[in-house]
């Protein structure tokens, strides 16, 4: 890829670039200088000593809009250095900088108008010496203008090398940067995933309980109380479970995990839907204890079928089994008869069981629910349990 984008030169870069030409322009001159016959006068003299140096002096000024206008200045500086033997060494620095573009027409036109200025120069001021053959003429500047086309191509390739290496740097980061950005955005899926199961099991616990202030008008005082006072507590653990995942998000992935359940949560949450008047029968006989993510999403589920046993079958008997060991997997079983009153219930989300889907596929396993002709619900998973060294 050939680009027209140079990088800028600092200050220094530029004054020893321009001295180098500088130096070389003054060897050549003294060169020249050292051939003038020993007393020889006149106009061409005259101009060797005033007029040579004061178009160099033009052609090192124009030097410094050369990555401006780099065909025009390295173009005027070599037509300049026709007529001053002191400029050559600006005319060598103009045509390497435009070889360093790499573009072969224009450096050809340029490298050869300075062949041509230099036959011309060679001819400008007398000689002591005899004059050198043409192919010796030709030989030495094309010599030069060679060298100097090729050092220029080198420096450009390397530069161009150098760019797209750093352009493979930036690519490289912004794609770190694009995935860092979708590892959050996944991570803030699996909070609302989860903000959704915690909360839904709550505010469901909170409406059966209103529910049942509604309905139940011949309830004594300290039934009522009771009632009150679980509504209260459930909405307040609401809110700071709420609190807790909204501080998850506002933290990032970098932030601090909440508390995550476990198969020593379960007693906590049967003991909760007994406590709204749920039935409930709860049987765990496993071996050892499985993986964090395995226990953690058979929680959600036991906590997915007691919130819809509650929401969709009040006053049914429920019956909570799990089951399992390493190498054969945890089988869930949520078994409820079916309600036993029609009452109002909450409304439903439609994405608590699609998401428990989602999880359960997720950790390797299989969901299953149905509803059985004697009017109740079954909710079932299967996990898998690897065999991990150390785990018997």
């Amino acid at each position: 890829m050939i680009t027209d984008a140079a990088p800028p030169l600092r200050p220094w870069q530029q004054i020893w670039r321009l001295l180098a030409a500088a130096a070389l322009g003054v060897v050549l001159w003294i060169l020249v200088a050292a051939q003038v016959p020993p007393g020889y006068g006149g106009p061409r003299v005259a101009w060797l000593v005033t007029g040579d140096p004061l178009i160099a002096i033009g052609c090192l000024v124009a030097l410094l809009w050369r990555r401006r206008f780099p065909v025009v200045i390295a173009i005027g500086v070599i037509i300049a250095s026709t007529a001053s033997v002191l400029s050559g060494g600006a005319a060598m620095l103009a045509l390497c900088s435009l070889a360093t573009r790499r573009r072969p027409v224009e450096t050809l036109v340029a490298a050869a108008l300075c062949v041509v200025s230099t036959l011309f120069t060679a001819d400008l001021y007398p000689q002591r010496a005899v004059p050198e053959p043409l192919w010796l003429t030709l030989s030495v500047p094309l010599l030069m203008v060679g060298i100097v086309v090729a050092v220029g191509a080198a420096i450009g390739a390397r530069r161009e090398e150098l760019r797209s290496l750093r352009e493979r740097a930036e690519s490289a980061e912004r794609e770190q940067l694009a995935r860092a950005a979708e590892a959050r955005i996944l991570e803030r899926h699996r909070i609302a995933r989860e903000m959704h199961d915690v909360l839904a099991h709550r505010v469901s616990l909170v409406a059966m309980q209103a529910g049942v202030l509604g309905h139940r008008v011949d309830l004594p005082p300290a039934q009522v109380a009771e009632l009150a006072r679980g509504i209260a507590d459930g909405s307040h653990q609401a809110l700071e479970e709420l609190r807790d995942v909204l501080g998850v998000l506002r933290a990032g992935p970098e932030g601090l995990e909440p508390p995550q359940p476990s198969l020593a949560d379960l007693p906590a949450l049967v003991a909760d839907a007994r406590a709204l008047g749920l039935d409930v029968e709860f049987s765990v006989t496993t071996s050892g204890e499985p993986p964090d993510a395995i226990a953690r999403t058979v929680y959600r589920i036991v906590q997915e079928g007691l919130t819809n046993a509650g929401k969709h079958a009040p006053g049914a008997r429920v019956a909570v089994t799990v089951e399992g060991k390493a190498g054969d997997g945890v089988g869930v079983t949520i078994r409820d008869s079916g309600a036993s009153r029609r009452v109002t219930g909450p409304p439903a989300s439609g994405f608590g069981l699609l998401g428990l889907a989602e999880r359960v596929a997720l950790a390797g396993g299989e969901l299953d629910h149905h509803r059985e002709p004697d009017g109740g619900f079954v909710l079932g998973a299967r996990l898998p349990w690897q065999i991990h060294e150390g785990s018997e």
